[in-house]
């Protein structure tokens, strides 16, 4: 079999995009680890170079680089939402934050939304999600929407969010107890509503596939 060459400038480990079909995947560096500890890096003053990303088609193998590498800017990774490929461009020397969208149909780039950087506190745990597309950050037992809402909820400190179905947020928890030969450990799916309440509880995890549809694994 013939081995196909893809010329992504250096970045060597490809994923699918998230929300995506196995049409799509995206590659970055990591040359100042990830998007919060290169603002820690450029607010110490020092010099942040950019972060790289590529997205490459399947099957053709063709490659594209909708946010180009820029001294002060760094990216997140991207997601797949209603025909584009979304990512974030954040502007660190200008204080803001871009969402950039790349048209799966024509591969025109576009900015879709911008925000000031003042509309987060810090930009640890700053991502996109779908569906509908937000921008959210958590620390801690603290969880922000940022956008296209603005939505403050205190949850558990075991709580991680991954997933919106529109009204509903769906947040991994995971559990631990005993030592050695006793140690258990487990995760639960805690759904809230966009008021921080709890509506259900589910044993293991979800996920979101392609098509839009939930698959509950238990």
């Amino acid at each position: 079999m013939n081995m196909k060459i893809i010329e992504t400038n250096g970045i060597t480990y490809i994923e699918p995009v998230y929300g995506a079909t196995s049409e799509w995947y995206f590659g970055m560096d990591y040359e100042h680890g990830d998007l919060y500890e290169a603002e820690e890096l450029f607010n110490e003053g020092n010099n942040v170079k950019g972060r790289k990303l590529c997205l490459v088609h399947y099957p053709d193998g063709e490659v594209f680089f909708p946010v180009v590498k820029t001294e002060g800017h760094y990216s997140e990774k991207p997601v797949f939402f209603d025909g584009g490929i979304y990512m974030l461009d954040v502007d660190f020397s200008n204080g803001s934050i871009k969402i950039v969208r790349f048209d799966c149909n024509d591969h025109q780039v576009s900015i879709h939304t911008q925000l000031p950087l003042t509309a987060v506190t810090d930009c640890y745990n700053l991502q996109l999600h779908i569906r509908p597309l937000t921008l959210s950050r958590q620390r801690g037992s603290e969880f922000e929407i940022v956008w296209p809402q603005k939505i403050s909820l205190s949850i558990e400190n075991h709580d991680s969010f991954f997933l919106r179905d529109g009204d509903r947020l769906f947040f991994n928890r995971w559990f631990e107890e005993g030592e050695g030969a006793d140690y258990k450990y487990w995760e639960e799916t805690i759904v809230r509503d966009l008021n921080g309440n709890v509506i259900e509880i589910l044993s293991g995890d979800v996920m979101q596939m392609p098509n839009g549809e939930m698959w509950h694994l238990k």
